[in-house]
């Protein structure tokens, strides 16, 4: 193994030294490889070596593989790694034990060389993919966080409104992890307020009819760094961005879209983002009450708001003022 060694790492635990050297003539041509005979070893290699994947025996004495996998489901920095069982119990019980321990998949000993390799590979393409998740969660974040500089709005304004938009899509009837993609999107709704001069968008005055007309650039330019794309986070944060200063009547920018031909993520984002707004500090103004802000998305239902949604976000106020009293602005 190399320093330069790029190959996934597994880590292969079994009593039986003849069961360790089968699996690594198995796997030694495409993998990297750590061996542990107990269930002690296995855990010390599991903290400090951080394989991608750990295929683990059963039946072993003093810790089991059962042992050992419950603790590593248990701690923050193992919890992620794939736990394939290699075992000769194969029944149906046993079975059920080792997937409620944590286990991701069975293999049956004797073991079969094609199996192994493609049950390996199978799982190993499931982490990379959750590890592309990740990262491009993370830059989607990085890049909200950038906007934010650029802006006067801050940080605690964007993650309030980022969760009033979770809250509101589960009320307007968005699975868990629909939702949950809105919450991350949400953050990106102002990303194209990076290619606005500071002039313009700090400047403590009202903006005059020239500047306005650059400030209303912004949707198209956030949608032009988020990209085109199908489907995913992407795509929802492009529709976010483009179409959040669409009013249900027509009158918003930069389409002049109305009704339901504005994206359904960009009529929730707009009334999270007028509320939080609405109800914080500004250099310009002082926090409303909730009861004004409420009274002015009543007011504006069917103007600038879509209806239905704007009802939905106020049956959910006990769980967005919680947010609010949660993410309190610092000072």
């Amino acid at each position: 193994m190399t320093a330069s060694d790029a190959r996934p790492k597994l880590l292969l635990v079994d009593d039986e030294p003849a069961n360790l050297q089968v699996l690594r003539q198995v796997l030694q041509d495409h993998y990297r490889l750590l061996f542990a005979r107990d269930g002690h070893k296995a855990l010390e290699l599991a903290r400090s070596e951080a394989p991608q994947l750990i295929l683990l025996d059963v039946m072993m004495p003093g810790l089991s593989g059962l042992d050992v996998c419950r603790t590593l489901k248990a701690q923050d920095a193992t919890r992620a790694i794939p736990v394939i069982f290699v075992t000769a119990l194969a029944d149906v019980q046993d079975e059920s034990q080792g997937f409620d321990a944590g286990a991701v998949d069975y293999i049956s000993k004797p073991i079969s060389p094609p199996v192994v390799r493609a049950r390996v590979r199978t799982h190993l393409s499931l982490v990379r993919a959750d590890e592309l998740r990740a990262t491009r969660l993370e830059i989607v974040q990085r890049l909200g966080r950038a906007a934010e500089y650029k802006d006067n709005e801050t940080g605690w304004h964007v993650l309030r409104m980022s969760h009033y938009s979770q809250i509101l899509a589960r009320a307007a009837g968005y699975s868990e992890a629909q939702a949950e993609d809105l919450l991350h999107a949400a953050p990106m709704h102002d990303v194209g307020k990076l290619g606005i001069p500071d002039a313009i968008l700090r400047k403590p005055g009202a903006l005059d009819d020239a500047e306005w007309e650059v400030m209303k650039r912004h949707p198209q330019i956030g949608a032009e760094i988020l990209g085109d794309h199908r489907t995913g986070l992407l795509a929802i944060a492009r529709r976010i961005a483009i179409a959040h200063h669409e009013k249900w009547d027509g009158s918003g920018y930069p389409e002049g879209l109305a009704g339901e031909a504005i994206p359904e993520e960009a009529r929730i984002v707009a009334i999270a983002d007028v509320f939080d707004a609405l109800t914080s500090v500004r250099p310009y103004k002082p926090a409303w009450a909730v009861e004004k802000a409420v009274d002015f998305l009543r007011e504006q239902a069917g103007k600038h708001f879509d209806p239905r949604l704007v009802e939905s976000f106020i049956s959910q106020l006990p769980a967005v003022l919680e947010v609010r009293e949660r993410f309190l602005e610092a000072g």
